[in-house]
């Protein structure tokens, strides 16, 4: 709850300064409001990261909200920055050797990257292990190209297709290490 309001409180009063959160205040700092609350109603806990996508593949920009649960489950909850309504939940494990995500795997680690590293080159910074709405385990790849432009990739852990790229202008907050 504190992560909460701090982050709330912070981008609200704009004592987070960045060039990236200039465009944030009034109608998206609302909406950055408006998917915070919609998040909160999906999933209890508290907010470990947001992040400001230009979603690629699909048209327009989205705020990334992850959430951690009071059982230490993280969820990412996709929210459309053009009607602050929630575009996906998402379930993130551990590793590749959560039974959630090995059940369903037939495309390791390093073939996923390879494929992903091959259409959207630089380097590969981070990598989380999530569950789709559907049960389906995915990676998504967080590669660096240049300053200003990380790209965030999603190959699919059973059929080794990129299922979803976007690019991340801006995050606020840490990615949980184990």
């Amino acid at each position: 709850m504190k992560n909460r309001i701090t982050l709330l409180a912070a981008i609200s009063l704009g004592l987070i300064a960045t060039p990236a959160l200039a465009d944030h205040h009034g109608h998206h700092g609302n909406m950055l409001h408006k998917c915070l609350k919609a998040a909160s109603k999906l999933k209890e806990g508290y907010y470990a990261k947001v992040e400001y996508l230009s979603l690629t593949d699909k048209g327009g920009k989205a705020y990334e909200i992850e959430i951690k649960d009071p059982d230490g489950v993280e969820w990412e909850v996709m929210c459309s920055l053009h009607h602050a309504e929630v575009m996906e939940l998402e379930r993130e494990v551990a590793s590749a050797s959560d039974p959630l995500f090995s059940r369903r795997m037939k495309v390791d680690e390093k073939t996923a990257s390879e494929t992903a590293l091959a259409i959207y080159p630089g380097k590969l910074v981070h990598t989380e292990y999530e569950i789709e709405p559907d049960g389906t385990p995915s990676y998504e790849f967080d590669i660096w190209s240049r300053p200003g432009v990380t790209f965030k990739i999603e190959v699919s852990a059973e059929t080794g297709a990129i299922t979803e790229y976007n690019v991340e202008a801006w995050d606020i907050g840490r990615e949980e290490e184990d």
